[in-house]
């Protein structure tokens, strides 16, 4: 895509921008933070075809405005499910690159994620992560009570493994006690398997879909490069910030004075 045919096409589709209330990148910053950039032929998925605007020496050049619509209609999902649910988002993007971006943007919205490593059953034997989050809890406050006097060097030592065990595994998931209102999948080809689960467990799927990916699988795709650090940032940030608007709209749980009067 040409300079001149970028910005062309980036003042046609202002319109369309300003009719979401989160701001979402312009063709021409997708191009400089190489949104567009997709894999060699030989790692093609054929459903990817539509969002494919020429091959250059090989190698896919992803229709940057057909990732600004896919961002659009995934920021307006996630605003909206948030200002009417109680629910969470859970990030999920385990590949080094991934990681660092997915706990940071997550955090900054105070949503679950997974970065190190999916665990089978997380979504579709959701009891089993609760029982782990509650032994934790348990262990946790064990250790901070006075009981902990009571246990010898090689018992707390033991105790202290398995606490760091836990909180590894669980990392971001912590806190969670319920199934994630949705997934936002940070590369739809390598979490295949939280994207298996969730559509099992019937939830909504966001996900990043490089030219590898089958976008069928996801409810909301955005296609994209799910390689480089920049487009990753880019696309990850607009989703956390579809997040915040829609909690600044999130009705108030009532305090249980004001329930008691209802």
């Amino acid at each position: 895509m040409t300079t001149a045919n970028t910005k062309a096409a980036t003042a046609a589709s202002e319109k369309k921008v300003k009719k979401s209330s989160v701001k979402i990148p312009d063709l021409l910053h997708m191009l400089e933070a190489g949104v567009h950039f997709g894999h060699e032929r030989s790692k093609r998925n054929p459903k990817m075809e539509p969002y494919v605007f020429l091959r250059r020496n090989r190698v896919a050049i992803i229709d940057l405005e057909k990732t600004q619509e896919g961002l659009i209609a995934a920021a307006t999902f996630v605003e909206r499910l948030m200002a009417k649910t109680t629910g969470e988002v859970l990030f999920v993007g385990t590949k080094r690159q991934a990681r660092e971006i997915v706990r940071r943007h997550a955090e900054s919205v105070k949503m679950p994620y997974v970065t190190k490593r999916w665990l089978g059953g997380t979504l579709t034997n959701f009891a089993t992560i609760q029982k782990s989050i509650e032994k934790l809890d348990e262990l946790k406050k064990q250790q901070e009570s006075s009981s902990i006097e009571k246990l010898t060097k090689k018992e707390r030592a033991v105790m202290r493994k398995e606490i760091g065990r836990l909180e590894e595994v669980l990392e971001g998931m912590m806190n969670v006690r319920k199934l994630p209102a949705a997934l936002f999948v940070v590369g739809a080809q390598d979490e295949k398997l939280a994207v298996r689960e969730a559509r099992r467990a019937g939830i909504p799927i966001i996900g990043i879909a490089d030219t590898n990916a089958n976008p069928d699988l996801l409810d909301y795709a955005i296609p994209a490069n799910d390689d480089a650090v920049r487009s990753l940032d880019m696309l990850v940030d607009v989703i956390a910030q579809a997040i915040a608007a829609g909690l600044k709209h999130r009705p108030k749980e009532p305090t249980p004075e004001v329930a008691e009067k209802k």
